[in-house]
């Protein structure tokens, strides 16, 4: 490579050397000394930037943090997005080494940086220790079961519905359907509900709670198979067939694993914040604000999202 004085004259192709080398390293080309290990199990090295070594578990750590993957997915090590984290890992030792070099770490208001830093990287991984001690699966399914046993499980109905415009109207319908005219056919040709009428009315299961207050009363002591109505609803009039009634199944545990899991992490950080508030001496040093008058009021923001004050309930 053509140079001159200390200035690369192609840089291009300096750039497409650096990716050459990383494939080769990726491919198996693996040069690391016998006496250093990995740091983590399983772990490959990378690249070496002067005699220091990247792992995958390096580019791995920075592809979180810029949040390409989540915690714990994984990441091909011959993917694009892994060769291109991989160059940001190689650059970004290369400016800390840079900046090492240039005594930038001798500066007071950089050693604060990095000590803040520090403390964020030491609370973070205190946390991460406390959680996944905590947050098992035997947890997960504990708590699942025990709210699954306070879930209250309401009944769920499957209707179908057609919708008139007046009363005349409904009244006629049902007349046919009283000398046994198809409920799907009769949705289909006359129901004004466009949401529903193209499938035969079909409602689908509900509970009666997310229903308007009349579709609530009609059906509430409907029997499987009975038709109910015609009853005035809002814009016309409703007439009602009852498919089946059942129990409302609960939220599996797949489904409910998320928010669990929030329920119990943010409940193992609230303790721990407890414990260690009540053993430590916190003094707050600056004085509540002075109203002043005439002076305009600071519009109130926006509330901070809490963390959950009881277990999420097993339902759908």
């Amino acid at each position: 490579m053509a140079a001159t004085g200390n200035r690369v004259r192609n840089p291009g192709r300096l750039v497409g050397l650096l990716s050459l080398a990383a494939c080769l390293v990726l491919a198996g080309c693996n040069a690391t000394p016998r006496a250093e290990k990995p740091p983590e199990t399983g772990d490959q090295a990378v690249a070496r930037v002067n005699g220091k070594t990247i792992w995958t578990s390096d580019v791995k750590r920075e592809a979180v943090a810029q949040g390409l993957i989540g915690e714990g997915e994984p990441l091909d090590v011959t993917s694009d997005l892994f060769r291109r984290v991989a160059d940001e890992v190689v650059d970004q030792r290369l400016l800390s080494a840079e900046a090492v070099a240039r005594h930038l770490d001798k500066d007071v208001a950089i050693q604060r940086r990095l000590a803040a830093a520090r403390e964020r990287i030491l609370g973070d991984a205190l946390v991460e220790r406390t959680v996944s001690g905590a947050v098992t699966d035997t947890a997960i399914r504990g708590l699942y079961q025990e709210q699954l046993k306070l879930a209250k499980r309401s009944e769920e109905i499957h209707a179908r519905q057609i919708v008139l415009a007046n009363q005349a109207e409904a009244d006629t319908v049902r007349k046919l359907l009283a000398t046994g005219a198809s409920f799907e056919a009769l949705a289909m040709e006359k129901s004004i509900d466009t949401a529903t009428r193209f499938n035969g009315g079909d409602l689908g299961y509900f509970t009666t709670d997310v229903m308007p207050e009349a579709y609530d009363a009609s059906l509430k002591s409907a029997k499987v198979g009975q038709i109910v109505g015609p009853f005035a609803i809002d814009g016309g009039w409703a007439i009602l067939k009852v498919e089946d009634r059942r129990v409302e199944a609960p939220i599996t545990l797949e489904a409910a694993r998320p928010q669990i899991v929030r329920f119990l992490t943010y409940d193992q950080v609230r303790d721990l914040l407890e414990k260690l508030r009540s053993r430590a001496k916190v003094e707050t040093l600056l004085k509540p604000p002075q109203d002043v008058p005439g002076q305009p009021t600071e519009p109130a923001s926006a509330p901070a999202t809490a963390p959950p004050s009881k277990p999420p309930e097993v339902r759908k």
